[in-house]
């Protein structure tokens, strides 16, 4: 009997998305190497923020970060706790190694103290993975987990596929697996990220979680997709194309953040423009009702990333917001 081998096929697009990751990681790690530690407290707010509201968290990124910084919120307490929780975890992740089943079981137990009868601990019964009370998945039977799990974390300690594959294939069979009673999502994208950071340390701060919050439909029919081929080619493409997205954003967030904070550390706003200003006042001039929305698209950036290049405006003086946020224009100065 020969060594396990998850089902998945490395295509053309496949190698083409790796090479683009690690011509976008060179950037993302001049970046990181920059970055201060308030903007690294940033992305993981943004990182448990999203993955906890893919399970239908209510707590929004402003309640995380009051969480984050020792003080009350008002909230439902299972909300709370999950924040607490996944807080914790993620800074004991650089603790743990990726192919130990201890630390796996160490891991669940932090994010599920507290919420569950028995973190920490492989499922003793048999689960399914339900959409709108209709059955999606039926997991392995519990006899199986052991020598489930045992197979998949050997195969990620002796695989030499590249570690952005190897993090996409361990995420898509843990999923398939359902090693635990509950919190097998989180578990599932905490664990991809551990397995990519130690690789390349700087992405134990990139929120690929947030892409997947924002296309939650999209993520589920990946899996279900995967399910009936048989194989995770399809998620490793979806996880591989998240993760330039998120690169992208980050670089651009980053960037953006760290010239907010530069500016309100020495109280001094600069008057030169970047090449985005002047295009985003040159819209705005012409159609002064633009929303931030339609302005990422023409410029070819997120809206949050527009959000903050309109607020550098206004702090520099050449921009001015005519009535509410909603129904309001702009006023070029």
């Amino acid at each position: 009997m020969g060594e396990y081998q998850p089902p998945f096929a490395v295509t053309p697009l496949i190698l083409n998305q790796v090479i683009e990751i690690g011509e976008l990681m060179g950037h993302w790690a001049v970046m990181a190497g920059r970055a201060s530690p308030l903007l690294r407290k940033e992305n993981r707010i943004r990182t448990i923020q999203a993955s906890l509201a893919i399970e239908h968290n209510s707590l929004s990124a402003d309640q995380v970060t009051a969480l984050m910084e020792g003080k009350r919120i008002l909230a439902p307490a299972k909300d709370i706790q999950e924040v607490r929780n996944a807080i914790l975890a993620y800074e004991k992740m650089s603790e743990w190694k990726s192919h130990q089943l201890s630390d796996l079981l160490n891991a669940h137990h932090i994010l599920m103290m507290g919420l569950v009868d028995n973190p920490g601990r492989l499922r003793s019964g048999n689960v399914g993975v339900y959409r709108e009370k209709q059955l999606i998945h039926m997991a392995p039977p519990a006899s199986q987990l052991p020598r489930l799990m045992d197979e998949l974390l050997h195969w990620l300690s002796v695989t030499e596929i590249h570690p952005l594959i190897a993090g996409a294939v361990f995420h898509y069979e843990f999923e398939f697996i359902h090693p635990f009673a509950d919190g097998n999502g989180r578990m599932g994208r905490l664990w991809q990220t551990l397995i990519l950071s130690e690789w390349r340390a700087e992405l134990a701060w990139l929120p690929v979680e947030t892409l997947i919050h924002y296309q939650q439909e999209r993520y589920y029919q990946i899996l279900g997709q995967c399910d009936r081929q048989s194989g995770c080619t399809a998620f490793i493409e979806f996880m591989l194309d998240n993760m330039i997205t998120a690169l992208k954003e980050g670089l651009e967030n980053t960037s953006a953040l760290s010239e907010e904070m530069s500016e309100q550390m020495s109280e001094e706003i600069s008057s030169e423009l970047t090449a985005i200003e002047k295009r985003i006042l040159q819209i705005l001039s012409d159609q002064p009702t633009r929303t931030a929305k339609s302005l990422a698209g023409e410029c070819e950036i997120s809206a949050r990333t527009v959000e903050r290049y309109l607020k550098a405006l206004q702090q520099k003086g050449k921009l001015q917001r005519i009535g509410a946020k909603k129904g309001g224009s702009w006023r070029v100065c």
